[in-house]
């Protein structure tokens, strides 16, 4: 049976198991011989990260074409107005070309855990929320999709991949998961409904 974990990736850890200038890694939290990370998740960037040592699997998750939706918490600043949305919702040009469209929506200040160092505050500037989720995979797309409309991220976390999510996980925590789960809501995706189905 095929390994497949979910880490509540905290701030300030590298998507990797080594790293030569000391930075925490992956092998701090994570001690399964043999798995790897499904996609990125950047070092200042927390939340949901799969691993995974069935190779079909981990390409699945990774790659644009199989349209699994990434959900993703932004805490912006700035104001985000109706112009700003509509054109993170329609698709935005960046250096490596135009995004696709995604689901974009303001968002209560959400009950997350606290970031160690927290953000910079600063009191003449308002900061936002929002929920951002997108189908495809570039590098560092939340951030640079946001900067482009004048919000630039201020924290970002990745709340699900498919039928998965970090609801009720601290930082560093891990649990293991059926891949079973990921194939029935991929068969669902065929079917036209995976963005239907919460998940868990």
């Amino acid at each position: 049976m095929p390994h497949v974990i979910l880490l509540n990736k905290p701030f300030r850890v590298l998507t990797r198991f080594t790293d030569p200038s000391g930075r925490s890694t992956l092998a701090d939290f994570i001690s399964t011989p043999g798995v790897y990370p499904a996609g990125r998740l950047d070092y200042e960037s927390e939340g949901l990260l799969v691993l995974t040592d069935d190779g079909r699997l981990q390409q699945q998750i990774a790659e644009p074409r199989h349209k699994a939706p990434k959900v993703y918490w932004a805490q912006v600043e700035g104001e985000p107005g109706d112009p700003a949305l509509v054109r993170l919702r329609e698709g935005v040009e960046l250096a490596d070309g135009w995004t696709s469209p995604a689901e974009v929506r303001r968002l209560p200040t959400p009950a997350i855990w606290p970031r160690d160092p927290p953000i910079r505050f600063r009191a003449a500037i308002p900061t936002a929320w929002l929920e951002i989720t997108l189908y495809e995979g570039r590098n560092r797309q939340v951030r640079r999709m946001t900067a482009a409309v004048g919000l630039p991220t201020l924290r970002l976390i990745r709340r699900s991949i498919g039928p998965w999510s970090v609801e009720g996980m601290a930082p560093g925590e891990w649990r293991m998961v059926p891949a079973q789960e990921w194939h029935q809501a991929a068969a669902r995706q065929r079917e036209g409904t995976w963005g239907r189905h919460a998940p868990r």
